[in-house]
């Protein structure tokens, strides 16, 4: 072979073995670059969704909505929670939406309980405005005093309501649906809770009463009723009343003392002699009652019956239940109001001790006519 063999062109590629071609650095790196691009796009793809919906703010609609719907904020209620309600209804978009616009208006805080006449499809704002305007307020409260009689609430509640009185008449014989407990036993007066109450547009007689006896539910086992009745050796229904006795017959300053008479003369025994109760059994309220009166026998008068009354004689408060719960320390068996202006009571041990203020009672009465008729 010659020196210039060396120089002579390669085999032919046709001939034996070749390997496959390498992609090169340079098309490695172009690769690279797709990859990276690729995966940079599909991150933009999903984030930018994300961020234009952060920038854009939570979903609302717009505009002052459309229907009309009636929707009831409770006592307790969060914003957050006043937020979720509206937006289950169809009120606002979303609770953020309804958050947010609550936190742009510092008077927001003053939201009350209560129905309001709203629409569907509300921007935020102006839902929020919506409830902060008095007009918007569907408002039908009613207010029972405490001590007031089943005959004198549904009189009331007819009035306030325009329901007719014979529903609620119908409504309180159903004990069941009334809610009542069993020591109740099937009356409902007791258990009307005194107390403000708002009135669902589309509340019935039965509803309203209803609304009533859960109240004195919710308020009886707050106090612990059943248990404290228990360990004083007395039914629920024996401290409620108890408790309507003092409502009627004492000034709330007085109301243990009251009740101190009243377990003072249980104990004896010795008939409870009150006014009040003698009024229930004649459906009347008279402040002197005749001798006649008095000799009337109705399972309520507790001049001729000892004990208890059957039943409560009217519907007291939480204060005058708590008093029967915590009568007062003491041996009186007497009181009498002495001033009716100021609800003055005093209380006596003795019998003669109690005509002594008796005649006080009758001497203001004297010198302040029409008041004691």
């Amino acid at each position: 072979m010659s020196n210039l063999d060396i120089f002579s062109e390669s085999p032919n590629p046709d001939k034996g073995s070749r390997k496959s071609p390498q992609p090169t650095r340079r098309g490695r790196s172009v690769l690279a670059i797709v990859l990276v691009v690729a995966l940079v796009v599909g991150s933009i793809a999903i984030a930018v969704p994300k961020v234009l919906k952060h920038f854009s703010g939570p979903a609302d609609f717009s505009g002052n909505g459309t229907s009309a719907v009636s929707i009831q904020i409770t006592s307790g209620e969060t914003l957050a929670q006043i937020g979720n309600m509206l937006k289950a209804k169809g009120v606002v978009a979303s609770v953020d939406a309804f958050t947010q616009a609550a936190a742009n208006n510092s008077d927001s805080s003053k939201i009350q309980p209560g129905f309001y006449n709203v629409k569907l499809g509300m921007s935020a704002s102006s839902a929020i405005t919506t409830l902060l305007d008095p007009t918007s307020r569907n408002v039908n409260r009613v207010t029972i005093p405490e001590g007031k009689r089943v005959s004198w609430i549904i009189d009331t509640l007819a009035a306030k309501t325009s329901l007719p009185k014979s529903d609620f008449v119908a409504a309180l014989k159903d004990s069941t649906a009334l809610g009542l407990p069993d020591y109740a036993k099937g009356n409902p007066e007791g258990f009307l809770f005194p107390a403000t109450y708002d009135i669902a547009p589309d509340a019935t007689a039965a509803s309203i009463l209803k609304q009533m006896v859960d109240k004195y539910n919710e308020v009886s086992t707050s106090l612990d009723l059943s248990t404290k009745a228990a360990a004083m050796g007395m039914t629920p229904q024996q401290i409620v009343t108890i408790a309507s006795l003092l409502q009627v017959e004492g000034h709330p300053r007085d109301f243990t003392k009251v009740a101190r008479v009243v377990y003072n003369r249980l104990a004896k025994p010795m008939r409870l002699e009150f006014d009040s109760t003698v009024n229930y059994g004649l459906s009347k309220t008279d402040i002197i009652l005749t001798t006649a009166q008095l000799a009337q026998d109705t399972p309520y008068n507790t001049y001729l019956h000892d004990g208890l009354t059957p039943s409560p004689i009217d519907n007291p408060g939480a204060d005058a239940i708590k008093a029967a719960l915590n009568p007062a320390t003491g041996d009186w068996l007497y009181f009498t109001t002495v001033n009716l202006d100021t609800q003055e009571t005093k209380f006596a041990t003795t019998y003669s001790d109690f005509l002594t203020i008796k005649n006080e009672f009758l001497s203001w009465c004297s010198s302040n006519p029409g008041k004691c008729s």
